[in-house]
C-alpha cells in the first residue's frame, strides 16, 4: 500500500514536472488569432475615406491591443510559473514580445492617422495594409504549426512567403519616401512629416514580422 502511494505521488510529480505545451500553445495561438483580427480591422482603417469612421475603427483596435497585453502577461507568468517549457524559455518570450510589438504598431499606425485627421487612402496606404493582413495570417499559420516538428517543410515555406512579402513593402516604402521627397512634388512639409512618420511605422510593422519567424526558424533548428 506505501509502495503504491508512493507511486502514486511520484507519478503527480512528473506530471508537474513535463512540459505543459497546451498550455502555451493555447496562449501562443490566442495571441495570434487575436493579432489577426487587428490586422483585419487595420486593413479597414487604411482603406477608409473617413475621419470618423477611423476614430470609431480605433476604440476597436485598442480593445484588440488590450487583450493581446493581457495575453502577453500571462505567458510571462506562465514562464515564470512552468518548470519545464515546450522550447527555450526566451525563444517563447521573443515570439510573444513580437506578437506584441507587431499589434502596438498596428494600433500607433491607426493613432497617427486620427491624431494627424488623415482621411485619404492612397494606394500605398492600402497596400500595406493587405501585406500586413496577409503577414499576420503567415504568423498565425506558422505558430499552429510550429508544436509538430513534422511540419518542418511547411514552416520553412511559410517563413519564405513572409520574407517575400516583407521585400514587398520595403519596395513601397522606398518608392512612397521617394515621392514624398522629390522637389517637384510640390508637397506640404508638415503633411510630408506626418506621411513619413505613418510609412515608417508600416515599414517596422513589417519588420517586426520577419523578425517572428527568425525566432520562429531557430526554434525549429534546435527541435528538428
Amino acid at each position: 500500500m506505501i509502495t503504491l502511494l508512493l507511486c502514486m505521488r511520484l507519478d503527480a510529480l512528473i506530471k508537474w514536472f513535463l512540459p505543459r505545451e497546451e498550455r502555451f500553445q493555447e496562449l501562443l495561438e490566442r495571441d495570434t488569432r487575436n493579432l489577426v483580427q487587428a490586422g483585419r480591422l487595420f486593413l479597414s482603417i487604411s482603406q477608409s475615406h473617413s475621419l470618423e469612421d477611423r476614430r470609431t475603427k480605433l476604440v476597436e483596435l485598442r480593445a484588440f491591443e488590450h487583450e493581446g497585453d493581457q495575453i502577453t502577461r500571462q505567458i510571462f507568468e506562465a514562464l515564470n510559473t512552468t518548470f519545464i517549457t515546450p522550447f527555450d524559455r526566451e525563444d517563447i518570450r521573443s515570439l510573444a514580445i513580437d506578437i506584441d510589438d507587431i499589434l502596438d504598431y498596428l494600433e500607433g499606425i491607426a493613432q497617427y492617422l486620427v491624431l494627424f485627421e488623415l482621411d485619404s487612402a492612397p494606394e500605398p496606404l492600402t497596400r500595406f495594409g493587405e501585406i500586413l493582413l496577409e503577414l499576420t495570417l503567415q504568423v498565425d499559420h506558422l505558430t499552429h504549426l510550429i508544436w509538430d516538428m513534422k511540419n518542418e517543410r511547411a514552416i520553412g515555406a511559410g517563413i519564405v512567403r513572409v520574407s517575400e512579402l516583407e521585400n514587398q513593402a520595403d519596395a513601397i516604402f522606398h518608392t512612397v519616401l521617394a515621392q514624398l521627397f522629390r522637389r517637384d512634388s510640390g508637397n506640404d512639409a508638415l503633411e510630408v512629416m506626418k506621411w513619413r512618420a505613418i510609412y515608417q511605422g508600416l515599414e517596422d510593422a513589417c519588420d517586426k514580422c520577419k523578425e517572428f519567424t527568425h525566432v520562429l526558424g531557430n526554434v525549429v533548428i534546435k527541435h528538428a
